[in-house]
C-alpha cells in the first residue's frame, strides 16, 4: 500500500488495507499512539520499575506527583526480557534553582539524576536520538520557591525495554507513572 501526503490534497492511499492494526502495530509502524502505564504508589521500597516497554517506543515521559525519597532519585534505563539496568556511562547534570540562582548542582554518570531529597512533582522526558542513544530532560518542583532541572544522554547499546526510578533511600510518598509513544 502507498500513502501520499502532499500538503494540499490530504492523505491518499492506494492498495488494500486489511485491518486497522496495520497502521498501529508491527514492523514499519508509523505511529503507535500514546500509551500510559499503570500509576505506581511510591510509598515504599528503593526502586520502582516499569518493564515490558515495546521496542517501537521513541519517547518516554515519567510523571512524578508528590514523590518523596530520603536522599535522591536516579532514573536508569534497562534492556532485555529480564531487564539489566545500566548504572554507568550516563553523561548528564542536574541542578536546583532557587530565587533565580543555582543553589546545588551535580554531574551524574550513574543515571539521569534528580536533585530531590524532598517532595517533588513534574516530568522527565527521555527520547531516542538515534541508534539506541537516549537523551533526557526534566523539570520538577519541590515547592513554590525552587525548581529542579537536568539533562543527559546514554548510549544504551541495546533496545530499551525498561525504566527504573531508583531512590537513594526509601520512597515514602507520592505516585509515579510513565507514558510512551
Amino acid at each position: 500500500m502507498a500513502i501520499t501526503l502532499d500538503g494540499t490534497s490530504g492523505i491518499t492511499a492506494s492498495g488494500s488495507l486489511t485491518t486497522s492494526s496495520n497502521l498501529t502495530t508491527g514492523t514499519g509502524a508509523i505511529y503507535n499512539g500514546l500509551q500510559t502505564s499503570t500509576a505506581v504508589a511510591s510509598t515504599s521500597g528503593t526502586n520502582i520499575d516499569f518493564t515490558n516497554i515495546p521496542s517501537w517506543v521513541k519517547r518516554i515521559t515519567i510523571m512524578f506527583n508528590g514523590v518523596t525519597n530520603a536522599t535522591s532519585i536516579t532514573v536508569r534505563l534497562g534492556y532485555g526480557a529480564t531487564p539489566t539496568y545500566v548504572a554507568t556511562g550516563y553523561n548528564g547534570a542536574y541542578a536546583q534553582v532557587s530565587n533565580g540562582s543555582p543553589t546545588q548542582s551535580s554531574v551524574s554518570s550513574t543515571g539521569f539524576g534528580i536533585n530531590a531529597s524532598t517532595v517533588v512533582s513534574g516530568i522527565m522526558t527521555i527520547s531516542l536520538l538515534d541508534s539506541n542513544v537516549w537523551v533526557s530532560s526534566h523539570t520538577l518542583s519541590p515547592n513554590n520557591t525552587a525548581v529542579y532541572l537536568g539533562s543527559g544522554s546514554l548510549s544504551l547499546g541495546n533496545t530499551l525495554t525498561a525504566v527504573r526510578i531508583a531512590g537513594g533511600g526509601t520512597f515514602s510518598a507520592g505516585t509515579i507513572n510513565i507514558s510512551y509513544e
